[in-house]
């Protein structure tokens, strides 16, 4: 029995990688404007073609428009170490609170094994130093000088390690990723390869427990015959599953679609990430102010803008990039986080209506308490035709004093704390 080819030590006959960095905008880039050209053949990708797979919305955040920009990209070549840095974009993420966040994404290509490349990125330790491949010339905080800072890792939006997106297609010895034939069974080393790609871990890094192995890697999504996807909270990967026969392959067009429309599927779900984020902070310090009625007014226009802009789990007719969105989306447990932000906001609602309720009966209760005695004094000198200025003044005493001994009832202190209930609880 032969032992099976591990992965850390296998070149892919195509390795494409992509890192997602956040970072702070420092000033607008002076770039080229819109997402980064991929070319194929006669094919270019730029906003035009990829805005008619998506939504007019979604393709807004993603592309931004002509007198809105949101998006940049330049052509590069930094070679270091087996890794060619091509190009790098920067799109724009701001948010009510953060308007200068945005993501920087490096493209590559790897021409050395791709697994010790993201275990490096995502920070594993390994003893021939690619601890380091985001060092050196290909520090993120040097490719972007004077442009953008890349963002803290403690600070908002942070994750522990950038975002990648590896693509990888065997050769015709790299047996345990490919299928039996055309259509034949896929061995499960095959899913075993695509989650150490997506999880940038080997099994010594992070082993896969028996009993949730099947549903981990259940989620892969099948995007044809030919070629497999697995997203996960910290990187997702593309893996081929037969030969790839270089020039002319098929291969080289489902290269170009993980750069491009499904990388844009995933910047959408930390788009949605991040403003879902913000949400939950505006949530949990809504009573951190006297006007309680204002900032439920505002978070509820927060959600709405939300909403409009950004919540979209259907993108396009195309089937994948939607698998690609909803698995970024249960990953983070985003539609169960939006689900919870719309019940509280709900809930905040019908305490502000309440508490506005009780105001406007507790001042129709007060004008009752102020205005009675006084309307009654007044009403019985009418009636007796008494127009004595002293005896008015004895009367609004009277109602003075019958208005205070009303306020200092079991009522009359009711009515005064519901005109007290907008403060805070």
């Amino acid at each position: 029995m032969t032992t099976p080819l591990p992965l850390e030590t296998v070149t892919g006959a195509r390795q494409e990688l992509t890192v997602v960095v956040p970072v702070r905008l420092l000033r607008t880039p002076e770039w080229d404007q819109g997402p980064f050209p991929f070319e194929l053949g006669s094919r270019r990708t730029d906003a035009e073609t990829r805005a008619t797979y998506f939504a007019p919305a979604s393709a807004r955040v993603l592309y931004g428009t002509a007198d809105r920009p949101r998006r940049w990209y330049r052509p590069t070549s930094v070679v270091h170490d087996g890794v060619h840095l091509i190009g790098m974009e920067l799109l724009r993420t701001a948010t009510a609170r953060n308007p200068e966040h945005a993501l920087a994404v490096l493209h590559f290509t790897v021409v050395r094994p791709l697994l010790p490349v993201v275990r490096a990125i995502a920070g594993r330790g390994a003893a021939d130093g690619d601890a380091a491949m985001l060092s050196g010339p290909l520090d993120p905080a040097v490719l972007l000088a004077g442009l953008a800072e890349v963002t803290s890792p403690n600070g908002t939006f942070a994750i522990s390690r950038p975002y990648t997106v590896a693509f990888l297609t065997p050769e015709a010895g790299h047996g345990p990723a490919l299928r039996a034939g055309y259509e034949g069974e896929l061995p499960d080393t095959a899913d075993r390869w695509l989650w150490q790609l997506a999880s940038r871990s080997t099994p010594a890094d992070f082993p896969l427990a028996p009993e949730t192995a099947a549903v981990e890697l259940g989620n892969a999504v099948r995007i044809s015959a030919d070629w497999s996807a697995l997203v996960l909270r910290q990187g997702a990967a593309f893996l081929g599953h037969r030969a790839d026969t270089g020039d002319g392959d098929f291969y080289a067009f489902g290269a170009l679609h993980s750069r491009t429309v499904y990388l844009d599927a995933l910047l959408l779900g930390s788009l949605q990430r991040d403003h879902i984020d913000e949400l939950t902070d505006e949530l949990s310090d809504v009573f951190d102010t006297r006007r309680l009625a204002r900032r439920v007014a505002t978070l509820e226009r927060s959600i709405a803008a939300f909403r409009s802009a950004y919540w979209r789990q259907h993108l396009t007719a195309h089937g994948p990039a939607n698998e690609l969105l909803l698995a970024f989306q249960n990953q983070h447990r985003l539609p169960d986080r939006f689900g919870e932000i719309l019940a509280e906001a709900a809930d905040y609602s019908r305490l502000v209506q309440t508490q506005e309720s009780q105001q406007i009966s507790g001042a129709l209760g007060m004008l009752t308490v102020l205005g009675l005695p006084l309307g009654t004094s007044l009403g019985v000198l009418q009636v007796l035709g008494d127009e004595s200025v002293s005896h008015l003044l004895v009367a609004l005493g009277i109602s003075v004093v019958v208005t205070a001994g009303a306020l200092a009832t079991r009522y009359g202190r009711l009515v005064l704390s519901s005109l007290r209930g907008g403060g805070r609880p």
